[in-house]
């Protein structure tokens, strides 16, 4: 690739010898090993979708502005970045700036995918928009998410997770009956919103594989949660039944939900007449299986309470390990409500190796939580933490032709 500033260095005698670029890490695995990320995202949802693809062994160089030092409103050690942002490469480039820009444009026609999440009117500020970079490389992948939508009355509005939840039903529907709105405990509409566009991405690969053209894909917070409504949604398309708060009960499998123990809760997942049967012969209750006020679904629902009081008249009898053996032997699901520290306690989630080491430029010796799905050939892996703002920027700079005198007046100039 021909460079302009390398080209009059040679007229004058200078170095004009692309930069040595180091050897890079291993790619975290071999599935998407020949796709390059550019990633120019923050907060969680792009991020989230980043990560997909740099835990499946996509080379992601993650575009950061010069001054860059923190992210997401937190140190770049704070859990959620480290959790974020590792297998991903990092080059500070200032895109205000013309060499910057240049650069940039540069590295966009080398590039599979380009993930944004800036705000609709940002890019084409920038005139970093899907139009402009598909003119000069056509197979460009270009993935947009934002909090309400391209276009639209909500395209310009700042989008957030939490707002997003509530206005795409999920907190009418979380918490107690008469206790108002509830947000759930983890930020769903970012990280569905995420893995939705993260989907999009391998879907339009695929499809270039055919056409040999790229394509805009687009997702939001708000359309991410409304999907993510699923049954309760098509509650209200199909039968115009609109579905209220339950609090840990299931809305419409009973008994299904919360139950106290001797030493404390279960869950019970009492779903469907035979499910039933096998629990009523697990708490020695046969009888409740003709019993009129709970024979049936219909009337299960209708007496829920009275059979909730029954069930835990029995089981807070026994300890919930004891519960759970029992439960499970009979055939009847079960578990226990695990704080978060339970959870990677558990010897399933540690069989399942879900917990993965990584050393830390800023946190040395710690885990992160890898991929939670088994590949039997190209498994994923992380390979490399989170990198410091600009760790790769020579490395990859030269990987585009430039000359070491090159790069060293871009950092003079602040385009790096």
């Amino acid at each position: 690739m021909t460079n302009p500033t390398a080209a009059n260095q040679a007229e004058n005698g200078a170095e004009t010898e692309p930069a040595r670029a180091p050897s890079r890490t291993p790619p975290a695995s071999s599935a998407l090993q020949n796709i390059r990320v550019l990633d120019l995202t923050r907060v969680r949802s792009g991020p989230t979708c980043v990560r997909q693809l740099a835990d499946w062994g996509a080379d992601v160089i993650k575009i950061e502005t010069p001054v860059d030092a923190a992210q997401l409103g937190g140190p770049r050690s704070g859990p959620d970045f480290q959790n974020l942002h590792r297998n991903k490469r990092s080059l500070t480039l200032n895109l205000k700036s013309p060499a910057g820009k240049a650069a940039f444009r540069r590295l966009t026609d080398t590039a599979d995918v380009v993930v944004e999440n800036f705000r609709p009117n940002v890019k084409k500020r920038l005139g970093i928009d899907y139009d402009t970079l598909a003119v000069t490389n056509p197979g460009l992948v270009y993935a947009s998410i934002s909090g309400f939508g391209q276009d639209g009355p909500y395209a310009e509005r700042p989008g957030f997770d939490q707002i997003a939840q509530g206005m795409g039903g999920l907190m009418s529907i979380t918490g107690k009956p008469g206790e108002g709105p509830m947000r759930v405990g983890i930020p769903i509409a970012d990280l569905s919103a995420g893995l939705l566009a993260a989907q999009g991405i391998l879907l339009a690969l695929l499809e270039r594989a055919v056409s040999g053209q790229g394509q805009w894909v687009q997702t939001s917070l708000l359309q991410a949660q409304v999907f993510m409504l699923d049954f309760q949604g098509a509650r209200y398309l199909v039968d115009n039944d609109v579905p209220k708060q339950a609090g840990n009960n299931h809305p419409t499998s009973i008994p299904t939900g919360v139950f106290r123990t001797g030493d404390g809760h279960m869950n019970l997942a009492v779903a469907g007449e035979d499910i039933w049967k096998r629990f009523a012969r697990a708490l020695g209750r046969e009888n409740w299986t003709t019993d009129e006020r709970f024979e049936t679904a219909p009337a299960r629902s209708e007496n829920r309470d009275a059979l909730g009081a029954e069930i835990e008249t029995i089981t807070q009898s026994k300890s919930t390990a004891e519960w759970i053996e029992i439960m499970n032997a009979a055939g009847v699901p079960a578990g226990e409500i695990n704080d978060i520290g339970q959870v990677f306690r558990d010897p399933q989630v540690r069989h399942l190796g879900l917990a993965q080491p990584v050393t830390s430029h800023e946190r040395g010796n710690t885990h992160l939580i890898g991929q939670p799905i088994i590949m039997s050939r190209t498994p994923s892996r992380i390979v490399a933490p989170p990198p410091t703002a600009g760790q790769h920027s020579n490395e990859i700079l030269a990987e585009l032709g430039y000359t070491k005198d090159d790069i060293r007046d871009m950092k003079r100039d602040g385009a790096i």
